[in-house]
């Protein structure tokens, strides 16, 4: 019995120091699991995810007139009378001021007279050509009947008196080539005298200083009475009056060099005018198509109506182009590519939480995130800070960014 209850009490021993070997190694084991994953070290992720991205500008923009010009006289001369002042509004073709010139005027009636005497001389010279007509049709005709009767009865009529007779004949037919000429040239001679006319009354047109365009008077720089160069042969000639088209202004802003290459006709444009407190929609229109090489930007225009006229040459307005955009396009935060090597990175954490450098290509880019062409897949991990501090093929734990996402949701809602 004793032998009995001792070999119970040894078996009962062994196996509970089985137990607390189980139990010790299974417990080794989890802190050996907890130690692993707390060795690997933490990497902030996000989702590459789908998502249409908008790149915005807002600059500033100043009016101009749609066209402005100083009118000059082209001819010099004294005013005689000017009709408009600053403000006014003119339509097409109206008369603005009137130039006194009488040297002009009498060189318009010396080309009037020019002509008068070209057609006179014309007249002239077609008389003359009928004259030579009529003569020589007469000798003609007495040279051919002398010649029809030497050839019945020869002998009849003498061959001197048939060589005078074809020589009146030919000289009469010369006279009538000669007056030809003579009428030629005298119709040549009317062509310029008439156009000498036409040079002189366009010159004397030009006394009428008449509107380009519909517009307004901007500026009015002489009175009646004073003397006006003509601006084509003094290049200190003063203006008349300064001429504006306003009932469509020119919006114009500097777009910088980094947006420039985006812009296109047509772009929509959200145009905020701080001096009348509205908001109006307008389109970029035109464009240099080069960079200004003193503020390396380009010079964008937006056509805006001012039909009603509230709107001013030199107001100010803040003007937001929405220059690129994207429709489902892959996204992932701006700082998680590193584009500091000609070909743009980013760091991966595969399925096995290693770490992958990866190629991308890169597309439209906002303040917090980019677009991804080609070299990621929607739903893999992207590392999106201390990207130095990871090594590719590292064991990694991967933890959602919350920064990432707080930047996303500021895109969302327009705070790029």
């Amino acid at each position: 019995m004793k032998i009995t209850a001792s070999v119970q009490r040894s078996g009962f021993g062994q196996l509970s120091l089985l137990c607390c070997a189980l139990i010790a190694l299974s417990g080794c084991k989890h802190s050996t699991q907890q130690s692993a994953n707390i060795s690997n070290p933490i990497a902030p992720v996000v989702s590459a995810s789908r998502a249409t991205l908008a790149n915005s500008l807002t600059v500033a923009g100043e009016f101009l007139p749609y066209q402005e010009v100083e009118l000059h006289a082209k001819v010099a001369g004294y005013i005689r009378s000017i009709h408009v002042d600053i403000g006014d509004k003119v339509k097409q073709g109206q008369v603005l001021a009137v130039l006194d010139v009488p040297e002009l005027q009498a060189q318009v009636q010396g080309a009037q007279a020019g002509v008068r005497q070209s057609q006179a001389e014309i007249l002239r010279a077609s008389s003359d050509v009928a004259r030579a007509k009529a003569n020589y049709a007469a000798l003609h005709t007495a040279a051919e009947r002398l010649q029809q009767a030497s050839d019945a009865r020869p002998g009849l009529i003498a061959q001197q008196e048939l060589d005078d007779a074809r020589a009146k004949d030919q000289a009469a037919e010369a006279q009538v080539d000669a007056a030809k000429s003579a009428l030629s040239a005298t119709q040549q001679q009317l062509g310029v005298s008439q156009a000498q006319r036409q040079q002189v009354s366009t010159m004397a047109d030009y006394s009428r200083i008449t509107a380009p365009f519909s517009g307004v008077i901007t500026w009015r720089y002489a009175d009646t009475g004073a003397l006006i160069q003509a601006g084509t042969s003094n290049a200190g000639s003063a203006p008349v009056v300064k001429i504006a088209e306003v009932s469509t202004l020119r919006l114009r802003l500097p777009v910088p060099e980094s947006i420039a290459p985006y812009v296109r006709d047509g772009d929509t444009a959200t145009i905020r005018i701080d001096a009348l407190g509205r908001t109006i929609s307008g389109k970029v229109m035109r464009s240099t198509g080069a960079m200004d090489p003193a503020t390396r930007s380009m010079q964008v225009e937006v056509d805006v109506p001012n039909a009603d006229g509230s709107l001013s040459p030199g107001m100010y307005a803040q003007v937001t182009l929405n220059v690129k955009h994207t429709g489902n396009a892959i996204v992932v935060p701006i700082q998680a590519v590193d584009t500091s090597a000609l070909q743009p990175t980013l760091l991966v954490v595969n399925t096995q939480s290693r770490v992958e450098r990866r190629a991308v290509q890169t597309g439209v880019a906002t303040a917090n995130r980019i677009e991804i062409l080609s070299g990621l897949r929607e739903g893999e991990l992207v590392i999106v800070a201390n990207q130095s501090s990871f090594q590719p093929g590292e064991l990694v734990t991967a933890k959602q960014s919350a920064m990432a996402a707080a930047g996303a949701a500021n895109d969302a809602t327009g705070g790029q």
